[in-house]
């Protein structure tokens, strides 16, 4: 097996509401969602089943991982959803009244837009000119 990232944490407030929120309005999929621990869930989610990096959402557990929630990456972009259609999820997102800070734009790597998830953190909606490879 090759080395590649597997799992990325991101803190959350609430396991249900942020896999509601992911699965219902980002068309995410719930990969596994296992009890660990009255208060421990291990929960992944991915844009679809083959992806081969998915996102591990762990409940903040203390002060400081609270603090994190929404600021993971100091407000800058901190996750970055790739598609084949930036028109087609641009509409079914904004339809889910996903909040886009910064309206979609053509670079020359590709059409991209800002949006933020439901505490707050920054993701960039893009998709790749032919130019930029993934």
């Amino acid at each position: 097996m090759k080395r590649h990232i597997a799992h990325i944490t991101l803190v959350i407030a609430d396991y249900d509401e942020a896999i509601a929120f992911y699965t219902q309005k980002l068309g995410f999929v719930l990969i596994e969602d296992t009890i660990l621990s009255e208060t421990k869930r291990w929960v992944l989610i991915a844009p679809d089943k083959d992806a081969q990096c998915s996102i591990l959402l762990a409940k903040a557990a203390g002060d400081e991982q609270k603090q994190a929630i929404g600021n993971q990456s100091g407000k800058r972009v901190f996750l970055f959803l790739y598609t084949d259609n930036f028109w087609r999820d641009h509409k079914a997102m904004t339809a889910q009244g996903i909040n886009f800070v910064r309206q979609p734009v053509t670079e020359n790597y590709g059409i991209v837009a800002v949006f933020e998830d439901l505490y707050g953190n920054l993701w960039d909606l893009m998709q790749p000119s032919d130019k930029q490879t993934t």
